[in-house]
């Protein structure tokens, strides 16, 4: 595949495809994919940014973990592309994240009022990557596995159809409501399940 490095690998059983966008640029941890048999317009496709906390450490602050493996499950099951962008902290970073976290934790904010509060965009990231990709495994029309509007416009003005395919966690923790109330409140459409007292 012209302007990517693509090799096999396995994960629950299953064999599947890695795609690693080489884009030219030294980027040491540039955009890439697992791709799930083989992908055609109207495929499930999911775009995840990075989250240590919530990937690595297991925080229930945040529902980035219950995103990704919830769409790992679907795509293996069904087939499909989950695009993986080094974008932590909303495309901020690692330490803004941090100080986002400790500005809430302090005053009583929510991420997005802290990061405003410190200076930071509420959501600096960049979906261009997840579309290149896209693109070079042939796709022009997705099922786009998300609660973020963002990534639907950002992937229709890039010339690829998106349709939002929501992600709905039912009875989220206390600490991921308060993150999915925040983000509600900012954009996302989040049709919650349960919702505890």
């Amino acid at each position: 595949m012209t302007g990517s490095v693509v090799h096999d690998l396995e994960a629950s059983g299953r064999g599947f495809r890695a795609v690693v966008l080489a884009d030219g640029t030294e980027r040491m941890n540039p955009p890439s994919a697992a791709v799930y048999g083989e992908p055609t317009d109207g495929c499930l496709v999911r775009i995840h940014s990075r989250c240590l906390y919530g990937e690595v450490f297991e925080s229930t602050n945040c529902d980035c973990r219950w995103q990704l493996r919830q769409s790992l499950r679907i795509i293996r099951r069904r087939g499909g592309v989950l695009v993986y962008l080094d974008q932590e902290g909303r495309g901020a970073g690692l330490l803004a994240k941090a100080e986002g976290y400790r500005l809430s934790q302090e005053q009583g904010l929510d991420t997005f009022a802290s990061y405003s509060a410190l200076g930071y965009k509420a959501d600096s990231r960049s979906y261009a990557d997840a579309a290149a990709l896209l693109k070079q495994l042939g796709l022009s029309a997705v099922q786009l596995l998300t609660n973020n509007p963002a990534k639907v416009s950002a992937l229709e003005v890039a010339g690829i159809k998106a349709e939002m395919r929501q992600l709905v966690q039912r009875k989220p923790s206390n600490e991921t409501l308060k993150y999915l109330t925040a983000k509600e409140t900012y954009g996302h459409a989040i049709l919650s399940g349960e919702r505890p007292a």
